[in-house]
Parts: structure tokens; C-alpha cells; sequence
């Protein structure tokens, strides 16, 4: 019986022509891809199964019936503590062994030396006292009484931390079993004891999670020997209570007993096979029963599931090995002579420089996420520079009493007959001053977005050279520095020369008439009948009602010589002024004294004690004594404006604003010219002349070309994964893709099936000979 039971499992193992092809090429592809690190590995997923189960569900009991040999450790508590990657390899001598991968050139013969290799790595990596690791053990069985197959044990589910385990053991290894079956290449193989509630199955829950809809689950019942008397899993296996798309195997696991005493595979297979054939419960479903009927499901499912991958695995092969040849080249090579690092070095700078102008002109990969380079500067020249210069109120910081303060201080001593020109110069000048601040600044913002620009140009390639890229980075910001002032000298000479000449007599400038029929016009003559005029060049301003009183006082002066009138001309000069403190005249002297004297005038001075009367009378017997005031410190306009000061204060500022506007308007133009003359257009036609001078020097080369270490270990990891994806694409090719050969489909004429009905899989037909998965 025994015997049976191995020549059926070896029938089960013989494979057709595809299998031959296909399922031994996918291993090759799991031996190459295994070379490559976690995040190089991570876009091409493999066609591979998965076993899953809680902690003694009889996974491995499932993977050693597989075999037909006894190599996983075992024991109560939990024994799969990292992830075993088995392949099987089926062939025609009659030796078997096992290889790892961790162990190249080792052969291990006898398969409790296998088992004792796998306890001793496991431990090496998650230690010795029931720690978990995700790093994975690939062991390689070579035996002619298996099929090309392969399978991941992973760890079993288990809730109670014990020994060195993590209080969060079960989120473990849930996430490490995730990471393993949410791939649609992975076929899961959700096992599952039969003397527990199935329907609440560890291995099915999560399989539901990793495959929702039950396309990629085979469900394996174990332990079917053990379950109550007078139950059954008839009802599981027929896919009744939670349907599978794969359906269910259910297996007889060697007990605990028959593995203290040694009780070989074949005898647990021939146990089995009398099992079901004597048990009424599971009659006709001899398809789905046993050991056998598992390894043929396996083997057929997974040959259906590479071919129906492998387009697209190819594809994301190829794509995987075009970005990485793709960043080797990047790389380069290591050893160069001189003349070659002088051609690398050149090449290096030639590019930086063409990638700085390319990003100053927006010639560069254009971003839609914001603005950079070129555009960026154009930003600030419009939208910060003009637009603050736009908003200044040139008038904004000159007061009323300002204004009156520079008409007076300008008229002298004698006051002017009409409103001066000084002033309104004083005060544009001082405004015009105010536009170097903000015009330096501009040339600054500019200075720093260069920087910036430079920062970004060749960033992958530099990264190589921190010797170079800090060098590079100097030698920019220096010339930057040195093109900054010129840009400022000229900014500066711009404002002062609009501050030296007061051009007057620009077309744009208000003036003459103008100016004071706009002042009448915004109120703020309030009584309205002083009709003003005022040159075009704002030298001053006369009145019509004061020329008129000028006639009149003519004629008063011819008449009246003692009183003179200073209002003879446009302004009334005579204006008030008040102190710091009021001015209280002394009256205690007595009578004033006003006319008098034999012309008619004051007789005011400051020695009347010393003068005395030609008739020899003292003037002190004649005359009270006058006081003056004492002149003030500190004198200010008279607080009371009369209509012709507010007058004179809209014309000054309606002069001040029409000439600010036309400086404004030339300082907006000029500036950025001035800035991109002397800095940025400097900079791009230059900048290569400047870094070839500076760095092309032989004996600076092997510094500056000089590689980090994270840079050439990751060369040398490139170039690792380069050959690997190489390897894989080359095994891809040998793959037999051709329809004709796939419509042949996966003959197995020695045995019948008896696989149930599934998707893609047809019954056994009529005389039972053979299978096409692929009708």
C-alpha cells in the first residue's frame, strides 16, 4: 500500500512538456531575483504559493507530505519563525539532497543535517528563545519523487507572546504574511485543522483579506483524523459552507506520536489512502483527498497561473531593467586616466552652465507645481518691485507743515514775490531718494533666486562629487557675488542722477496753469476768488487780487511815504510765525510811542539812554522805554492757514506727485534692465569661462572627481542588479510563449485527475487520459 501510495505520488509529479518548461524556469527566476535586496526585488513579484495557517494548523506536516521526507524543525510551540522559500526540484537520478542559498556549493545529503542548518540560521537571525524574523531561508530539494514547485512557509498565527516575542507578535506576522499573499502572483495555500471551527479560520480570514475574491485560495483541510466522531469536512470540502474558486484538499497529517517514532512518509501516505477509502463520509471525493490529489492541484494551478503572468511579468522586467541600465550609465566608470578626467570634468561644467541658462530662459523641464527659474524673477521685477513702487504714496511722509516750512525757510530774509522752486526740489529729491532701498533690494532678491538656481542645476550628477559640487558652489556664489556690485553701483547711479537733475520741462510733468486749476479743482481753495497762475516750471505764482492792491498801494506809498506795504507783489510775505511759546508785549512802560519823529518813523534803539535831545532835553524825560521779544530757539508757521498757503501746499504737492510719477515710471524700466545687464545676462554669458579658470586644474582633478563611499557601494549595487535583471531577462526568453505550444496544454495520460471543476481547469473527460488547462 505504502508503495502505491509513492508511485502515485510519483505519477503525480510528470509533468508534460510546458510543465517541463515552465515551472523549472520560474524557479531559475526565483534563484536570480533572490540575489537582488528587498527594494530592487520589490517591482517584479514571482509566481509563487504560500503556505498560511495559525500556529499548528500542520503547514509543515502539509510541506514534508510534499517532499516525502522529514526536514522541517518541529516541535509544540511555534517553528516556523522566518520565512522558508522551498523549491522543489524534480529530476531523473535517484539521489536527493538539498542546497541553500545562504550556503553556495554546500550539498547536504542527509535531510536532518537540513533540518538542523534550518534551526541554526533561524536563530542566527531572530534568536534562539522564539524570536520572529521576516528574512527569508531559501532551500533547494532535489529529489526525483517531487514536482517543480515553489512554496513559502511562513510563519503560523499566534496570539500568546512567549519566550523573546514582541507583545505585538500576532500584528507581526499578520504583516509579514500580508506582504507575501496580497500580490495577485501569489497563489495562497490557506491551511487549516479540521478538528478546530473552520469557520473561523486564521488562514482563511486572512485569505480573505488578501484575495477577496477567492480567485488565488486553496483551501487544505488537515488533521481530518482527529476531528469528533460522528463529524466530517465533507461539507467544507465541497466548497458549502466557504466557497473557494480552487475548491479544498483535505489530508491526514502524521501525528505527534508518529513523529517520535519515526514513522516514515510513505507509511503516513498509505495511512491516508486507507483513511479515505474506508471512511463512508468521504466517498467520491477521492478528487479532492489526499497528498497526491494536493501536489497534482498545486502543480497544474500554478503552470495555469505562470502562464497567465508571465506577459506581464516580462514586461515589468523589462521596464525594471531599462531604469536601472539607465542609472548605471548614469554612474559611469570608476577608473579614468587624467585626460579623461579633464574630458569628465568638462563635460560636467559644460553641462551645469547649460542647465543654469536653460533655467533662467524656462528652456528646462518645465514644472507644474509652481514657479521656478526664470519665471521667478520675472515675478519679482513685476509683481513685487513695480507693484510696491506703485503703491507709495510719494506724499504719504510729507505734512502740510512741512511744506510751509520750506516755502518760508526759502524766501530769506526779504520774502519772495512769488512761490519758490526750492521747495518743490527739496521735497522730490528727498521722495526720488526713497526709491534706492527698495531698487537694491530687488537686485538682492535676484542675487538670492541665482543662488537657488544654481543650488538646482546637475544635483543628481554632483551628488557623486562633494568635493566638486562644494567647489562649484563657491566659485558661483563668488562670481554672483562680484556681478551683485556693479548691478548696485549702476542702481545707485540711476536714483542719484534722477536726484540731480530736476527736469522740469518733461512732457509728462504738470505745471504752469495746470497745476493750479487741479488745485482749485480738488477744494482746497475754499473761497475761490484768488485767481492764481503758475510758470510751467513752477518758479512761482501771482494773483490778479494782489497786482490790482499793488496798484492801489503804489499810488498810497507816492502819498504816504510812513507806511510801506510789502504785499506789492504775488505773495503776501508778511506771513505770521508763532514760537515755542506765546509772545506777550509789555505793556507796564507805559504809553507806546507809534508814528512820531520828525519823518514820521519809530525811533527804535537799543542805546535811548545814550541819546538826547539837540535842545539838550534826555530823551528817557521824553519817551517810555520799548522791549523787544527775544527771539525763539525754535520757530514754526503760524498754525492758522490762510486760503492761499492751503493753495500754495496742493500746488507743491500735486508737483511733487506728477514728477514722482515720471521718475517712478523711468526707475521701473531701468532697474531691471540695469539688474539683468550686470548680473543675470552676466552670469550666463560668463559663468563657464570663470568655472573652467577656477576648477580646470590637473592637480585639483582626483580631489574634486574623487566618489563617496555611499556612491560607489551603490555602483556596485547597480551594477549587481544589472546583471541579475540581465540573467532574468535572458531566462524570459526561453520561456515558451508560442500560442500553438500553450494550446497543447499540460498532458498528464499516466493518472486521472479527479481535480474538481474550477475556473480554467476542466474535469476529467471521458476517458480520463489527460487535462487541458487551457481550453
Amino acid at each position: 500500500m505504502a508503495d502505491s501510495a509513492a508511485a502515485a505520488a510519483a505519477a503525480a509529479a510528470q509533468p508534460a512538456t510546458v510543465g517541463q518548461a515552465v515551472i523549472p524556469l520560474v524557479n531559475r527566476l526565483q534563484d536570480i531575483m533572490a540575489r537582488l535586496d528587498g527594494d530592487a526585488a520589490a517591482g517584479v513579484e514571482l509566481p509563487q504559493v504560500a503556505a498560511i495557517g495559525g500556529q499548528s494548523s500542520g503547514k509543515s506536516s502539509v510541506l514534508e507530505a510534499l517532499v516525502g521526507r522529514d526536514f522541517l524543525p518541529r516541535g509544540p510551540e511555534i517553528c516556523t519563525r522566518r520565512p522558508l522559500v522551498l523549491q522543489l526540484v524534480r529530476h531523473s537520478a535517484p539521489e536527493e539532497w538539498g542546497e541553500f542559498l545562504h550556503a553556495p556549493g554546500r550539498r547536504f545529503d542527509d535531510f536532518e543535517h537540513i533540518k538542523r542548518e534550518i534551526q541554526s540560521e533561524t536563530d542566527k537571525e531572530a534568536g534562539g528563545n522564539k524570536g520572529v524574523s521576516d528574512k527569508q531561508i531559501r532551500l533547494k530539494i532535489f529529489s526525483p519523487n517531487v514536482i517543480d514547485i515553489t512554496l513559502v512557509d511562513l510563519p503560523g498565527i499566534t496570539r500568546v507572546p512567549v519566550g523573546d516575542q514582541p507583545s505585538d507578535i500576532e500584528s507581526r506576522i499578520r504583516t509579514m504574511i500580508m506582504q507575501y499573499i496580497k500580490h495577485p502572483s501569489c497563489i495562497i495555500l490557506a491551511v487549516s485543522p479540521a478538528n478546530a471551527d473552520l469557520a473561523n479560520s486564521d488562514a482563511l480570514q486572512l485569505a480573505r483579506l488578501g484575495d477577496p475574491d477567492g480567485s488565488r485560495t486553496i483551501g487544505v483541510i488537515t488533521k481530518l483524523d482527529i476531528m469528533d466522531r460522528g463529524t466530517d469536512a465533507r461539507n467544507f470540502l465541497l466548497g458549502n459552507v466557504i466557497p473557494l474558486k480552487l475548491g479544498y484538499v483535505g489530508i491526514v497529517n502524521r501525528s505527534q506520536e508518529d513523529i517520535n517514532f519515526n514513522r516514515s512518509i510513505k507509511d503516513a501516505l498509505a495511512f491516508e489512502e486507507k483513511f479515505f477509502s474506508t471512511l463512508p463520509a468521504y466517498h467520491g471525493l477521492s478528487q479532492c483527498c489526499g497528498v497526491p490529489q494536493l501536489a497534482k492541484k498545486l502543480n497544474m494551478i500554478l503552470l495555469k497561473h505562470i502562464t497567465d503572468m508571465l506577459p506581464g511579468l516580462k514586461s515589468r522586467i523589462n521596464a525594471q531593467l531599462v531604469a536601472v541600465a539607465k542609472e548605471h550609465a548614469a554612474y559611469g566608470d570608476t577608473a579614468e586616466s587624467t585626460a579623461g578626467q579633464g574630458v569628465k570634468l568638462l563635460n560636467i561644467l559644460g553641462k551645469y552652465c547649460e542647465a543654469f541658462s536653460s533655467m533662467v530662459e524656462g528652456k528646462n523641464k518645465v514644472s507644474t507645481d509652481q514657479l521656478s527659474g526664470g519665471a521667478r524673477i520675472h515675478y519679482i521685477f513685476q509683481s513685487i518691485f513695480v507693484k510696491s513702487l506703485e503703491e507709495i504714496d510719494p506724499c504719504k511722509n510729507i505734512s502740510d507743515e512741512d511744506i510751509r516750512t520750506s516755502i518760508q525757510n526759502s524766501d530769506g530774509p526779504k520774502g519772495a514775490m512769488f512761490l519758490p522752486e526750492v521747495p518743490f526740489e527739496i521735497l522730490v529729491r528727498k521722495q526720488i531718494g526713497r526709491l534706492l532701498d527698495p531698487s537694491l533690494q530687488c537686485a538682492k532678491f535676484i542675487y538670492d533666486e541665482l543662488v537657488k538656481i544654481s543650488h538646482g542645476c546637475l544635483t543628481s550628477e554632483l551628488q557623486k562629487y562633494p568635493i566638486l559640487k562644494r567647489r562649484m558652489g563657491e566659485s558661483v556664489s563668488n562670481f554672483l557675488r562680484d556681478g551683485l556690485r556693479p548691478a548696485e553701483t549702476m542702481i545707485t547711479h540711476i536714483i542719484e542722477m534722477e536726484m540731480d537733475y530736476i527736469n522740469t520741462s518733461h512732457s509728462s510733468f504738470v505745471g504752469g496753469s495746470k497745476v493750479v486749476e487741479l488745485a482749485k479743482h480738488e477744494g482746497l481753495s475754499s473761497r475761490g476768488p484768488t485767481s492764481l497762475s503758475v510758470h510751467k516750471d513752477g518758479v512761482g505764482i501771482s494773483s490778479e487780487a494782489q497786482l490790482k492792491s499793488s496798484t492801489e498801494n503804489n499810488v498810497q506809498i507816492k502819498s504816504e511815504r510812513g507806511q510801506k506795504s510789502r504785499a506789492v507783489f504775488a505773495r503776501d510775505t508778511s506771513r505770521g510765525a508763532t514760537a515755542e511759546k506765546g509772545f506777550q508785549p509789555d505793556t507796564d512802560a507805559g504809553t507806546s510811542v507809534a508814528g512820531g519823529g520828525q519823518n514820521g518813523h519809530s525811533l527804535v534803539s537799543g542805546s535811548l539812554s545814550s541819546m538826547s535831545d539837540p535842545r539838550g532835553y534826555s530823551l528817557n524825560s521824553l519817551y517810555s522805554m520799548i522791549r523787544l521779544r527775544e527771539p525763539p530757539s525754535t520757530l514754526k508757521p503760524s498754525e492758522n492757514k490762510t486760503d492761499r498757503d492751503r493753495t500754495e501746499i496742493a500746488i507743491v504737492k500735486l508737483l511733487v506727485k506728477s514728477y514722482y510719477d515720471i521718475v517712478r515710471k523711468s526707475i521701473e524700466d531701468a532697474v531691471p534692465k540695469a539688474i539683468m545687464h550686470f548680473l543675470v545676462n552676466h552670469t550666463k554669458r560668463e559663468l563657464h569661462n570663470v568655472l573652467i579658470r577656477k576648477l580646470y586644474r590637473e592637480s585639483l582633478f582626483d580631489d574634486m572627481l574623487r566618489e563617496t563611499d555611499e556612491v560607489l557601494i551603490r555602483r556596485q549595487r547597480i551594477q549587481e542588479t544589472l546583471q541579475v535583471l540581465e540573467q532574468a531577462h535572458r531566462t524570459l526568453e526561453e520561456f515558451p510563449l508560442e500560442a500553438e505550444k500553450l494550446e497543447r496544454g499540460y498532458s498528464i495520460s499516466e493518472y486521472g485527475t479527479g481535480l474538481p471543476k474550477i475556473p480554467g481547469l476542466s474535469n476529467r473527460n471521458p476517458r480520463g487520459s489527460s487535462l487541458n488547462l487551457y481550453s
